[in-house]
């Protein structure tokens, strides 16, 4: 895997290629692409999203992995910069993994994190406790 600039796209393991790959086999969308986006929520203020998406928006970001597409919009890209999606499988389950380099901190889960201006903003110590399960 060649991995560009590493500030301007997001990497996709070899590991996460294949279950996209098998979901899109499996839900018979084969020729979809994975949308990753943020949004304002989960217990550290920001939440990761996915979405199996027929093509791409105007303005996305477009990241090709082993024939799998990643969409991107450009404000979630802000976020994601330089982050490795990964999956996972353990005896507890298996799920994607994000390793982003802007998250300063990140919910016991990992699906909701901070930035480094979202945790200057939200110093009144109002913590966040993962609730997600």
């Amino acid at each position: 895997m060649t991995v560009l600039e590493k500030s301007e796209t997001v990497v996709l393991t070899d590991a996460a290629a294949q279950v996209v790959r098998n979901l899109l086999i499996e839900k018979e969308v084969p020729d979809h692409g994975l949308r990753i986006f943020v949004s304002g929520g989960g217990c550290s203020g920001l939440q990761y999203g996915m979405a199996l998406e027929e093509e791409s928006r105007p303005y996305d970001h477009i990241v090709e992995h082993d024939g799998v597409r990643i969409y991107i919009d450009p404000t979630s890209m802000m976020y994601l910069g330089g982050a490795v999606v990964d999956y996972e499988d353990s005896l507890m389950g298996g799920g994607f993994r994000i390793d982003n380099p802007n998250a300063v901190s990140s919910c016991g889960c990992g699906h909701s994190f901070k930035t480094e201006a979202e945790s200057a903003q939200s110093a009144t110590g109002h913590g966040g406790g993962c609730a997600c399960g």
